[in-house]
């Protein structure tokens, strides 16, 4: 990507990928301290503001460099911090606190979709161009994002998920990868593996969003 798209690219996706990292982050905070964990809100960290989410490699640095080699938009933020063992019950609530992550960014993917519609169906307006832009990366980011965190690996929400769903030896098995779990994102990320693994799902996220709101 030359430099000229890559300025016009991230004026468009600054918005999208604020809200997508900061609604995602928050959502898990206020899910855990439904289910008695204060953790996340005593560390401040139950907050909309995009400063208290943004890491500076995997939110800034990561994803910029992802977009300039076109591949698949990769990145992350500072983790909310939440202690499982003071959830009511660990293992139940730690699937609800795992999943509102992945449910804000499929809000936000809908949102995004009906501001897409919106500029579609009045494309002679001046907010048209720019709203038709940042809604294309509004989808785009919140559905990556999605997929890529119901990944069943630990420390992925989607591992989360799938440790609060096993039976309880297979659950602890699962758990031991966590230490490891971002070296082996990482190295798929930096492999075709992982785009080969997100593609299909991604594309189903797509084609539904297209088909419900007709785009």
């Amino acid at each position: 990507m030359q430099i000229d798209q890559l300025i016009q690219t991230v004026a468009l996706a600054a918005i999208p990928v604020l809200f997508a990292i900061t609604l995602h982050e928050a959502a898990h905070g206020y899910v855990a301290r439904h289910f008695g964990d204060m953790t996340a809100y005593q560390a401040g960290r139950i907050s909309l503001n995009p400063l208290h989410h943004i890491d500076l490699f995997g939110t800034v640095l990561l994803p910029l460099l992802t977009l300039w080699m076109g591949g698949i938009l990769f990145g992350w933020a500072k983790p909310v911090p939440v202690n499982f063992a003071m959830l009511r019950n660990p293992k139940k609530d730690m699937l609800w606190v795992a999943i509102a992550g992945p449910a804000s960014n499929l809000v936000m993917a809908l949102g995004w979709a009906f501001f897409y519609k919106i500029g579609v169906t009045f494309p002679e307006s001046y907010f048209a161009e720019p709203l038709l832009g940042m809604a294309m990366w509004g989808i785009k980011i919140n559905v990556v994002l999605m997929v890529l965190n119901l990944l069943p690996l630990p420390p992925l929400d989607g591992g989360r998920v799938a440790i609060s769903m096993l039976p309880q030896r297979q659950a602890f098995q699962l758990a031991k990868v966590e230490p490891y779990g971002m070296f082996i994102l990482i190295f798929l990320a930096i492999t075709p593996i992982l785009g080969l693994l997100l593609s299909p799902p991604i594309e189903l996220v797509y084609k539904s969003l297209s088909l419900l709101f007709g785009i």
